[in-house]
């Protein structure tokens, strides 16, 4: 998996390196070991489905979340930001490694009770995911666990996200 993420330094602003998925979403291979691997996440040590519902983080999130949500058979339900929905929302500010931002979900996306799988590309200082989870129970649902791609471990996300149930498939 390692061999398919680059780094982009200075990207998107100078000192940040940015880690680059689209080699690996162009594999394959790689894109369906990722997916099983994800959606791992969403099932207890007998294989069964223990999620009703998968939210994708705007924006690489989202190319994860969804397949992931097929894999179990579950909905996909998409965390945006700010102004990007069209219907009545719940919304919550944080900060982000670079700069602050807003996340949005419909307040009827998550039924009260749905057990949800959080899913994104990279956890860093774990705001994205502390929102998301807010967001999430704000709707009225149980937060199952979080699933990444990969964890940068020089940063806080771990300690952010509390005990929110953590899998990750790599580290930075």
């Amino acid at each position: 998996m390692e061999r398919l993420i680059r780094d982009v330094p200075d990207y998107p602003k100078p000192g940040v390196v940015f880690k680059d998925i689209t080699p690996l979403l162009s594999d394959h291979d790689g894109f369906t070991a990722v997916v099983e691997a994800l959606a791992a996440a969403g099932r207890d040590a007998d294989g069964n489905v223990v999620v009703d519902k998968v939210v994708g983080m705007e924006a690489r999130g989202f190319i994860l979340a969804a397949p992931v949500a097929l894999a179990l058979g579950t909905g996909f339900v998409p965390v945006r930001k700010a102004g990007k929905l069209p219907c009545d929302t719940h919304a919550v500010s944080y900060a982000l490694e670079y700069g602050e931002a807003t996340l949005e979900i419909h307040t009827d996306a998550i039924a009260p009770g749905e057990r949800v799988l959080l899913i994104d590309d990279v956890l860093a200082t774990g705001g994205t995911v502390a929102a998301t989870r807010e967001l999430v129970e704000e709707c009225g649902g149980v937060p199952h666990a979080v699933a990444v791609l990969m964890e940068l471990t020089f940063l806080p996300g771990r300690a952010t996200i509390g005990d929110l149930p953590l899998v990750t498939l790599g580290q930075v």
